[in-house]
């Protein structure tokens, strides 16, 4: 096991009050989900999807936990579909929905660049280009005429017609980290470059590509989060849904019309501030929602019904505690991997114009 004491984080000046010491309160909490086989459900005994295991997997290598991390991401490559896909739900290796999630799949090209970036280990990339390669051709078989992406892909091997703007968003930002992947192994993939650039222009020109879920935040700040607009376009998609999903001294709700505020989302929102300069609103709502931190376990509580103080659900999930470490680690800028997102729409290789997006 790698130690903690080697993460950069531990020794930064952290936002919100946050100590080093409970950054490895929180290392140590997801460490604790991950199964024997490597495998990080959403908490001991609950049910594994593959998006949430990459991000789980994240906050351990943020945190200086790459051998844990790396067991987790040879976890995939081990139960990985012949089509290159993971089945959307499972339970201690038990499938309880075979469908595919595109987004699922694809968000571990995500995590295998930043496990690079911290670690700088190229034989990471090469031992899990295959695993890469394999799901990233899946997701890109699946795009719809629009642009868009196929949200799944179901038992019987068909593809949803509806696509999601967020899972489309993130599927992009997989897109870019899958090609960075191969341009640093030298391999070309034209068609995933392709695949890309039009799913890009499809986020910023055609709403209308994708089903109405504008009463989730992560419909608000998705396109930001995964470099599909940026710029004074990402400001004013930002201010525009402030008052509709900000929650004051608390943090951001998942729904717009619930009193719920979640800890994933609002550490999400967080990262997608900083990366567009946004950095004094971002520590700001960094230090808010700390009150969902669980100092006994390291772990932080879902979400919370902020009228009337109850817990719902009533869980600390990996995940969650992954995605306020990848926000603490955005905003401090500790590791190689601190910038995963604030570099989300940069890469170059696309073809065609990276300016001008609109909201």
């Amino acid at each position: 096991m790698t130690s903690a004491a080697g993460s950069a984080l531990l020794r930064a000046e952290l936002p919100g009050g946050m100590t080093g010491e409970q950054v490895r309160s929180i290392g140590d909490f997801i460490a604790a989900q991950q199964q024997p086989d490597g495998a990080l459900p959403w908490f001991t005994g609950g049910h594994l999807d593959p998006w949430d295991h990459v991000e789980s997997a994240m906050g351990l290598t943020v945190v200086g936990r790459h051998d844990e991390a790396m067991r987790a991401y040879v976890w995939s490559a081990r139960t990985q579909r012949a089509d290159g896909s993971w089945p959307m739900r499972q339970t201690d290796g038990v499938i309880d929905d075979a469908a595919a999630d595109t987004n699922q799949c694809a968000y571990i090209a995500v995590g295998v660049w930043h496990y690079f970036l911290v670690t700088g280990q190229t034989a990471a990339l090469a031992r899990l280009w295959p695993t890469v390669e394999a799901t990233i051709n899946f997701v890109v078989r699946g795009q719809l005429p629009s642009g868009a992406i196929s949200w799944a892909m179901d038992p019987e091997r068909r593809w949803a017609d509806e696509a999601l703007l967020t899972g489309s968003a993130s599927t992009l930002q997989s897109i870019e980290c899958a090609c960075l992947i191969a341009e640093t192994l030298g391999h070309d993939r034209p068609r995933w470059r392709a695949a890309g650039r039009t799913l890009r222009e499809t986020i910023r020109h055609r709403p209308e590509a994708f089903a109405d879920r504008s009463r989730f935040s992560m419909d608000w700040y998705y396109p930001v989060l995964g470099g599909a607009v940026r710029g004074d376009a990402a400001l004013a998609r930002l201010d525009a849904g402030w008052e509709t999903f900000g929650w004051p001294t608390r943090g951001i709700r998942c729904v717009s019309d619930e009193p719920w505020v979640t800890a994933a989302e609002t550490a999400e929102l967080i990262a997608t501030l900083d990366a567009v300069g946004e950095t004094n609103r971002a520590a700001s709502l960094f230090a808010d929602v700390q009150f969902l931190f669980d100092e006994s376990t390291g772990g932080y509580w879902t979400g919370m019904n902020i009228p009337n103080g109850e817990v719902y659900p009533v869980e600390q999930t990996a995940w969650s505690a992954a995605a306020v470490l990848l926000a603490a680690d955005a905003l401090t800028q500790a590791t190689g991997g601190s910038a995963i997102f604030r570099d989300a729409g940069r890469w170059n290789g696309w073809g065609g114009a990276l300016e001008g997006a609109t909201g």
